[in-house]
């Protein structure tokens, strides 16, 4: 029986990604997606579209949050499933903190449920190195338990773990909770920094700056973050685990837009704001733990990955389909308990 994996929000950024990367494997693919109005769903629907050309492929349009519709529409043997769906966005979180609850809680819930009836035993789940908060402990490891999330995103990744540790001890689901950082490339969510200042930038307005330039980000190339994935969807040594996909180099917010500069060939201008609620200073991920369980090697340079999502958005390269790093280990369903 062939591969089947199960992915939420297949139809966004991530997650677009992840299925290019599994169908172009032979792995047969279900998306679940509700192409919401959070960005516009015309550019998810291009993202998959490429997908229907596989005949292993089935896209599900279901909300997470419709117990009702997952049963009813997803009939098939899983082997895994990779939970990438959620209401993304720090600040958004902040104005619509029970809408941000319902999806990112309950809808993780209702995939948990899903996964304990139906008997799925690998469960990977996308977190978020929001959870670290204001922790100035840097760089973040996972055995540090002091979190300080300033944000009700980052609260819902929060409890998404918890549930996870609570289905893995009481239902046997083997859950990888993988927190990721600041993930850029080809397909990027617009209301994001490096897509945001790209599209201002072209347009000749000015580039909204908050707080002082100084605050830093971990980014993090798509590339490595799917090479992550797939290393979590193969691993089998544990039946829980908290780990950092990052690239273990911070860059700060005047860093960035210098780099943009330089690859775009456009000066920007720059506009200064003040600090907004729920931004945290810094983020910067230890992968040694990524590195040890996954062989995971984070391997894109910004100013390369910048060039890749300029050639993207800007329409001088395809970079629609691409071949991604293979992980430590070929990707392959572990042996159920």
């Amino acid at each position: 029986m062939a591969n089947h994996a199960l992915v939420t929000g297949g139809a966004g950024f991530i997650g677009s990604h992840v299925v290019d990367s599994l169908l172009d494997s032979g792995w047969t693919v279900t998306t679940v997606d509700n192409f919401d109005d959070f960005y516009a769903p015309a550019q998810k629907r291009r993202n998959s579209a490429p997908h229907s050309d596989y005949s292993q492929y089935r896209l599900v349009e279901a909300d997470i949050r419709d117990e009702a519709a997952l049963e009813r529409n997803l009939r098939d043997d899983y082997q895994v499933i990779v939970h990438l769906a959620a209401r993304a966005g720090v600040r958004p979180s902040i104005e619509q903190p029970i809408l941000y609850q319902e999806v990112n809680v309950r809808g993780t819930h209702n995939m948990l449920e899903f996964a304990r009836r139906r008997g799925i035993r690998q469960f990977v789940f996308a977190s978020s190195s929001s959870v670290y908060g204001i922790n100035p402990d840097v760089p973040w490891r996972e055995e540090d338990h002091v979190l300080m999330p300033i944000s009700p995103y980052a609260s819902t990744k929060v409890s998404g773990e918890l549930l996870g540790h609570v289905y893995s001890r009481l239902f046997g689901i083997r859950v990888l909770a993988l927190r990721f950082f600041t993930v850029y490339g080809p397909r990027q969510r617009p209301d994001l920094a490096i897509h945001k200042f790209a599209k201002l930038m072209q347009a000749g307005l000015p580039v909204p700056l908050f707080g002082d330039g100084g605050t830093r980000r971990d980014y993090t190339y798509i590339d490595d973050i799917v090479s992550g994935i797939l290393g979590a969807m193969a691993y089998d040594k544990s039946d829980y685990e908290v780990v950092n996909l990052g690239n273990n180099r911070t860059v700060s917010l005047c860093e960035l837009v210098l780099a943009l500069e330089t690859v775009f060939g456009i000066d920007a201008e720059r506009q200064w704001l003040p600090t907004q609620p729920g931004d945290v200073p810094q983020t910067w991920a230890s992968v040694d733990k990524a590195r040890r369980l996954f062989g995971y090697e984070p391997a894109t340079a910004l100013h390369d990955g910048l060039t890749n999502f300029a050639g993207w958005l800007f329409g001088t390269a395809d970079n629609d389909r691409r071949r991604y790093p293979a992980p430590a280990r070929p990707v392959a369903v572990p042996v159920p308990r």
